[in-house]
């Protein structure tokens, strides 16, 4: 099996590492991600500029682009023989609304399009707490043992978010559950000419069964995706 990586937050962050050493078991695994941090970049694709690509391993290419960029390029040149793209480990949940922001869905959603089998994977981070990389990389090769053995139709890819906190010894349940279409509550303070994004993720409105609520309430929430 041959398996491409990528994320939206650059290619030498702690939570790609875990996911490359969570699916290098696998089989054959290549990495193509951007090289500058690139999260809520959304299905941003570059058209009119060349792209620079790094090849600074046998199995690595550093992208001068966006998430989408790297699963085009990934999918069209260096890996079109690719039986999966798996987009992560992001940290922050990309839950209901944030997939249409997220590099990091994007970059699997593009996959879709493509007509490849696709994941994101993030890791929700709870109120002062920190991720626990190695821990995080355990229960994610764990769900995406079962989820990669799943049927997806053309055009359709999953999104996994994992809870917080968590630890090695935690029995993490999961449920596949559709995406909460609430809205974030948020506001922008005005500075002179200037305006700043405020919003807090944690306080974010949830409907019950819905993807927040399973990833809030402790479990993994997978939820199927159509382009």
């Amino acid at each position: 099996m041959k398996i491409v990586l990528t994320n939206d937050d650059g290619h030498d962050e702690p939570g790609l590492t875990a996911l490359y050493r969570g699916v290098l078991s696998m089989g054959e695994v290549i990495i193509v991600a951007p090289r500058d941090p690139q999260s809520s970049a959304g299905h941003r694709v570059t058209l009119k500029e060349p792209i620079r690509v790094e090849k600074i391993s046998s199995f690595k290419y550093v992208v001068d682009g966006s998430p989408a960029d790297c699963t085009r390029l990934a999918l069209k040149h260096f890996a079109p023989s690719a039986d999966w793209l798996i987009a992560g480990i992001n940290p922050g949940a990309n839950l209901g609304t944030d997939v249409y922001q997220s590099g990091t869905v994007a970059a699997a959603r593009e996959a879709a399009i493509l007509g490849y089998k696709a994941i994101a994977i993030s890791q929700y981070i709870a109120p002062d707490q920190k991720i626990n990389w190695e821990v995080t990389g355990q229960h994610v090769t764990k769900i995406l043992s079962r989820v990669m053995k799943k049927t997806l139709n053309h055009g359709q890819f999953w999104n996994i978010n994992i809870p917080h906190p968590v630890t090695a010894s935690s029995v993490l349940e999961y449920q596949f559950c559709r995406l909460d279409k609430n809205s974030h509550e948020y506001t922008y303070q005005k500075n002179s000419d200037q305006y700043q994004y405020t919003g807090i993720i944690h306080n974010r409105p949830r409907t019950t069964g819905k993807d927040v609520d399973v990833c809030f309430g402790g479990q993994i929430s997978i939820t199927l995706l159509d382009i």
